[in-house]
């Protein structure tokens, strides 16, 4: 079952298939645990029944969200050994011990306090559970941190020499951890993570607002939710900014790529909103373009020269068409996240930002919208860097164990199978758990949680009906 393609192809298709259902999920509870480390906080500092509920309903989400993320995880790098033998063998020196210290620093310690942010505040009590919260969403951050700083090496190696057999030999660890490109990959990445959680937990707030705008909860979740659209969206423009100009002064083969420049630029190279790359005849067709734009971006300068694909060998330079429409679809994206957090501002200064229907319906429309940037991301960072698995020193087609394609493409079948069927209905019970209203229940209730034991008495507001105007509403 070779589908006509290569073993390489496949194998690459395979890997490509299984990192982008692994991605979506750390993604997603990156943010998710961090957002619950806001939630409880507040909730210790106010004593407001409306934050523990939210906490409540958004830890089960983040379990299931985890819970994906590491199964999808373990089955993602056994492909290091099956498909991709030859690159573990070689690049297994540096590599190894940075992925090896993911586990023991990162997901060892959310392992560990994970079941106590889950179920132990009432068996712990509030200070030693606000603790393990914070440290699972610590852990979640370090996590990312050493899978980004592999990553990151394999784009811009340094810090080791090769030996005679072609083995990766690590000489200086610090240059290795903090490559070229990891601070800007590493912050680009996580700021997409938060922004992925807060439009997932802002289209989750509006669709309840729809339904009821007085429910508190809702209205917490989402102000929360657009303050974050509104402020980190900008932040993340400047650090893709700083990102884009990184990956050209290391990778300016993929920038050529990404920008759809097939010739070179030595008076100022346009900058091409739309088009259809044609490899065949090393142009982009029906090509609308703005002059000299691309050569201000990247250079500050209009007239600034900038490399084509033609200033690379032929058998050095990467695919364009992926590059070309996932870096546009990810930056599209990016603005459209701009847009809807200035329009929550506009809505937040008129006070009509829980009665405004068609932005609560924008909202909703763009939950998905982080999960389709951080892939289209990936998918041009790592389709831009080929033909290599590590830049410039070891080609993909030398990274492949001695595999056959029916093999693989049997294997690729059996992936899309079961990850449809096992994580189809994860995702489906995550939609039954977004479509429950967070609302106030007898489960809920403060003379049921440990303060009652610590001597803290309810006050005036906890025994109150929670009024849709009260204090966090905003």
């Amino acid at each position: 079952m070779d589908f006509g393609m290569t073993a390489e192809m496949l194998a690459r298709i395979q890997f490509a298939f299984t990192v982008s259902f692994h991605f979506i999920f750390p993604a997603f509870s990156i943010g998710t645990a961090s957002y619950l480390a806001v939630l409880n906080g507040l909730w210790l500092w106010k004593r407001d029944p409306a934050y523990l509920k939210l906490f409540e309903y958004w830890k089960t989400i983040f379990a299931v969200t985890f819970g994906m993320g590491v199964v999808s995880g373990i089955v993602m790098s056994y492909q290091f050994g099956t498909n991709w033998s030859v690159f573990s063998e070689r690049a297994g020196p540096v590599i190894g011990p940075l992925m090896g210290y993911e586990v023991l620093t990162a997901f060892f310690l959310e392992a560990g306090f994970l079941g106590i942010a889950l179920f132990g505040r009432r068996r712990v009590g509030d200070a030693l559970h606000m603790v393990a919260v914070v440290v699972v969403a610590i852990g979640t951050l370090i996590s990312a941190t050493w899978i980004l700083s592999v990553n990151s090496w394999m784009h811009t190696p340094q810090g080791f020499s090769i030996d005679a057999n072609g083995v990766f030999i690590p000489e200086d660890w610090w240059a290795i951890v903090f490559n070229p490109s990891f601070p800007y990959r590493l912050t680009h990445t996580v700021l997409a993570a938060f922004l992925t959680t807060a439009f997932v937990v802002g289209a989750v707030g509006a669709w309840h607002l729809l339904k009821d705008r007085e429910n508190r909860q809702a209205r917490i979740m989402f102000s929360m939710a657009m303050w974050m659209a509104a402020i980190v969206t900008p932040l993340q423009i400047v650090a893709g900014d700083m990102h884009g100009l990184n990956t050209l002064e290391h990778q300016p083969a993929k920038i050529a790529a990404m920008e759809g420049h097939f010739e070179s630029h030595p008076d100022g190279a346009p900058l091409i909103l739309f088009g259809i790359p044609n490899e065949a005849e090393q142009r982009v067709d029906l090509a609308i373009e703005i002059p000299k734009l691309s050569s201000l971006i990247l250079k500050h300068d209009l007239n600034a020269p900038l490399q084509g694909l033609d200033a690379f060998p032929a058998d050095e330079r990467p695919p364009v068409m992926i590059p070309f429409f996932a870096f546009r679809i990810m930056v599209g994206i990016g603005f459209l996240m701009l847009g809807v957090g200035l329009w929550s501002l506009w809505a937040r200064w008129r006070k009509t930002l829980f009665t405004n229907p068609w932005l609560h319906r924008a909202a909703i429309a763009m939950g998905p919208s982080g999960f389709v940037a951080v892939l289209a991301g990936w998918f041009t960072t790592e389709v831009g860097r080929q033909p290599f698995t590590v830049y410039g020193l070891m080609r993909t087609s030398e990274s492949l164990s001695p595999v056959a394609a029916p093999a693989v493409g049997a294997s690729l079948v059996a992936f899309v199978v079961v990850y449809f069927l096992v994580f189809g209905a994860g995702v489906f019970y995550l939609f039954r758990l977004f479509r429950r209203p967070p609302i106030l229940d007898e489960d809920h209730e403060l003379d049921k949680g440990p303060h009652r034991a610590a001597g803290i008495a309810p006050g005036p507001a906890q025994e109150e009906p929670i009024r849709a105007g009260g204090a966090g509403a905003n």
